[in-house]
C-alpha cells in the first residue's frame, strides 16, 4: 500500500493551507485553446491569484475543489 494522497495545498508562494479552489488559466502565447492548466488556492489567496491570472488574460475559470474534474 502506497501513502494516502495529501489534499492540494495552495499554489501561493510560501503558503501550506489546504486549497479550497481550483483557478483553471492557460497562455494562449503558449498553448493550445484546449489546453488547460491549474493553480490553486487557499480562501486567502483566491483573489490574487485570480487577479493576476487574470490580468494578464490567462484566468478561465475558477473550480471550487470538491466540484474540479482535473
Amino acid at each position: 500500500m502506497g501513502k494516502p494522497a495529501l489534499p492540494p495545498q495552495c499554489s501561493r508562494r510560501g503558503c501550506r493551507a489546504d486549497a479550497a479552489w481550483a483557478l483553471v488559466w492557460n497562455n494562449p502565447a503558449l498553448h493550445t485553446p484546449d489546453r488547460r492548466k491549474v493553480w490553486t488556492a487557499c480562501d486567502a489567496h483566491r483573489e490574487y491569484l485570480s487577479n493576476f491570472l487574470g490580468m494578464r488574460g490567462f484566468l478561465r475559470e475558477t473550480v471550487p475543489m470538491e466540484e474540479f474534474e482535473g
